[in-house]
């Protein structure tokens, strides 16, 4: 999708922004890119929106006042509820304060950080940037920034926790919350308040790094956000990238790239089923899970010469051809996986203690999910069809027949059976295409130094947990001027406290099981 940008000035912005919302039904905010557009550009952010019946996409562009030494642009925090961790993490990178947003603060970096990593003259020399040895200072108070009568910035004060509250964490340890997430939760007893995610215990600066690097350098690093769909994440950099270059693939890359991202669909989903039971203390699927799970590794290995970290997918194509053994291997993997798949619900799936710690639990119906922008089959238990193999076709999703999987209750026990399903769709698809890879190219043939022309694009593909996302901005050279990805779990975390107010202590865990978010892919 190359962005051809609306603009609507500063002070007609969140009205016409509320518009397309609410007359244009642009009611899913995809995501927001925070930019240094640099020179006369300034900082601003652009907005990716889609209507979510006829799913159009348009991108609308908003730079920042500058008041003072400040930038500020309207909150669009009253709008879509999932802006509130956006905005959030453009303050955080930028320092664009969102006129109207009542909580202000640092998401991923440290309350003491000096100064914006995404601006372009962010001082990056190591002596400026040394590791703090004291601990984190935190407040129980936060800040909402507004313009006065005179234009100028007053800030108001909120409490984030009462005198009486009780507040427990959920982490930064990693059982149960799938990485290095804390969660602080606020209860009253078993019943759950609030929830306030803190992130970025191991963010790496991916995007920041990526300015820096050639094209084919950036690749490297999409594999380690969520390993678990490292085909997916550098499909969608390589996606952007060759749309736009206008590199055509022969049909043999299509054909590869989209059983390879199937194979790693089965892949979280087997880890997903194995974890989840795991959580709820049901080791027996785990293992039966992990198992099956060293299978496609298998399949895959052979190809791509990795497990966990694939590397293989290149701009033009891929790393190299497909193993002569691997259409055998592949269609003897599909027939041993369909019948293990009904072992997993025998042996925990359809268990009752399994139905007594899903079902109700961490309930968000399709309204919510639209505006939370919650996808992936965490948004299709509400009854979302959210699936971007289907709304937004890339490689060959559309020359092959599949069902993507929607359900009603919007529960965690939904979520689980989402991806049941799912994995008989990925056989059906991978079976469809592994008997009819044509002979071709496997790669086509780039220059030395790879150059985008200028422009803004942005590319999306299914992830195992929802869609991810990767914002290009190139000025002609051989490095991205700017790269912004929208992970699969950041919005899915920032809806946890819709999620599980009113809920049990122990429905945190089991709806932290069902959601599938891998914490890499958030904190990049």
């Amino acid at each position: 999708m190359k962005l051809e940008n609306k603009e609507f000035g500063f002070d007609s912005f969140l009205a016409e922004m509320t518009k397309l919302k609410d007359e244009k039904h642009f009611d899913y905010l995809v995501t927001i890119i925070g930019e240094d557009f640099g020179g006369e550009g300034g900082l601003g952010c652009i907005y990716i929106l889609e209507n979510t019946e006829s799913h159009e996409r348009i991108s609308v562009k908003q730079l920042a006042k500058q008041v003072g030494e400040e930038y500020v642009i309207p909150s669009l925090y009253h709008v879509w509820a999932s802006s509130d961790l956006l905005e959030r993490e453009v303050f955080d990178f930028l320092g664009i304060k969102f006129l109207g947003h009542p909580d202000m603060r640092r998401l991923f970096l440290r309350n003491d950080f000096q100064g914006y990593p995404l601006r372009k003259d962010f001082d990056m020399s190591p002596d400026a940037n040394q590791f703090p040895m004291t601990d984190e200072p935190e407040s129980d108070w936060t800040s909402e920034w507004n313009l006065n009568a005179n234009g100028e910035l007053v800030e108001t004060k909120h409490r984030l926790f009462d005198e009486n509250d009780f507040v427990m964490n959920f982490g930064p340890n990693h059982p149960s919350t799938h990485g290095v997430l804390r969660l602080q939760t606020v209860v009253d007893g078993e019943t759950i308040k609030h929830v306030y995610p803190h992130l970025g215990y191991i963010h790496r600066g991916i995007e920041k790094m990526m300015e820096d690097m050639t094209y084919p350098q950036t690749l490297a690093l999409t594999d380690r956000l969520n390993y678990l769909c490292a085909m997916h994440h550098r499909h969608a950099l390589v996606g952007v990238i060759e749309e736009a270059m206008g590199i055509e693939l022969s049909d043999r890359i299509l054909y590869i790239r989209t059983i390879m991202d199937e194979l790693q669909r089965i892949d979280n989903h087997l880890l997903f089923l194995g974890t989840c039971a795991q959580d709820l203390s049901a080791l027996t699927a785990f293992l039966y899970c992990m198992r099956d799970r060293e299978q496609v590794l298998n399949v895959m290995e052979e190809t791509t010469g990795g497990r966990l970290i694939q590397n293989y997918y290149r701009i033009g194509g891929l790393q190299a051809d497909i193993d002569p053994n691997f259409v055998e291997n592949t269609k003897k993997l599909c027939k041993y996986l369909r019948p293990m798949i009904q072992e997993y619900l025998d042996v925990f799936g359809d268990n009752v203690i399994t139905h007594q710690r899903l079902e109700g639990v961490g309930v968000m119906d399709m309204p919510n999910c639209i505006n939370y922008g919650v996808t992936g089959p965490a948004g299709r238990a509400s009854g979302w069809h959210n699936d971007v193999r289907k709304n937004h076709p890339y490689a060959l999703y559309d020359k092959v027949k599949w069902n993507d999987i929607v359900a009603t209750n919007g529960d965690s026990m939904d979520r689980y059976m989402i991806h049941i399903q799912e994995l008989y769709q990925s056989l059906d698809i991978i079976e469809q295409l592994i008997d009819n890879i044509p002979e071709g190219e496997y790669y086509i043939k780039q220059k030395p130094v790879i150059k985008v022309p200028e422009g803004q694009w942005f590319f999306s593909v299914e992830g195992g947990a929802g869609e991810f996302g990767v914002y290009l901005d190139s000025r002609g050279d051989k490095s991205p001027y700017r790269v912004k990805m929208r992970p699969m779990g950041l919005n899915i975390v920032g809806a946890f406290d819709k999620m599980l107010k009113g809920q049990k202590i122990a429905d945190l865990v089991a709806t932290g099981a069902a959601v599938d978010f891998v914490i890499p892919d958030l904190d990049r």
